[in-house]
């Protein structure tokens, strides 16, 4: 197949393959069978190989010599040093946002808090963190900043693929709304300063609930002599 033909393919294979990480099709710590998967899509595996290989460059699939590729699992370890990232990347975001988003644009962020509001009664878990991940990336967007943009997968990683590590609750849920609308606030009255604290401050809130699971996890284990 010449090289022209053959990057679309490929990006075709790894856009399909992280969606269904992100939807947990292909759930967190499942393998990726190289046959299994060249049946289902229909491509032969030279172009599967190189897709596993973009996406392991993404973070979402882990490639073993001879066992072959697994999507990743999030750990509270992982986590936390994933949402140390996503507070500085956030709170830059949303900074850059306060200063060059249009009013008309921050009604795709009011959209997306009403999309979260609708998810919380009834509960909808899978609406709801869809719904989050729409106006943390909408952020990302109005920022302006391809940098910014770039780290959507990590944003993703997150929310979609470690979600069963940190389960979403609807009382968290309705936390998140307020600071989300607070965030929003500030983005639309144009001031950088107070979007970035409430930014950082947000994913800081998520930080420290995992933390506190982290240490009730460690108490909760029994103590063994040597």
């Amino acid at each position: 197949m010449p090289s022209s033909k053959r990057v679309p393919l490929v990006d075709e294979i790894t856009s399909v393959i992280r969606e269904r990480i992100y939807t947990q099709r292909y759930p967190a710590g499942s393998w990726l069978r190289q046959e299994q998967l060249s049946a289902e899509l229909g491509v032969s595996r030279t172009p599967l190989r190189e897709a596993l290989r973009l996406l392991e460059q993404e973070g979402l699939v882990q490639v073993t010599a001879g066992q072959g590729a697994r999507v990743v699992t999030g750990d509270l370890g992982t986590l936390l040093d994933a949402y140390e990232l996503r507070a500085v990347v956030d709170g830059l975001a949303a900074r850059l946002a306060a200063e060059r988003a249009q009013r008309e644009q921050v009604r795709h962020l009011r959209r997306a808090i009403d999309d979260q509001r609708a998810a919380v009664d009834p509960w909808v878990p899978r609406g709801y963190t869809q719904s989050n991940v729409d106006f943390h990336e909408q952020i990302a967007y109005l920022s302006g900043n391809e940098f910014v943009i770039n780290q959507a997968p990590l944003l993703r990683m997150t929310a979609q693929v470690f979600t069963p590590v940190a389960l979403v609750r609807p009382e968290s849920a309705v936390r998140a709304i307020r600071e989300h609308t607070a965030i929003t606030d500030a983005i639309e009255a144009g001031d950088p300063a107070a979007a970035e604290r409430l930014a950082r401050a947000h994913i800081e809130a998520t930080i420290a609930q995992l933390k506190q699971n982290r240490s009730a996890a460690q108490a909760s284990q029994p103590v063994t002599e040597e």
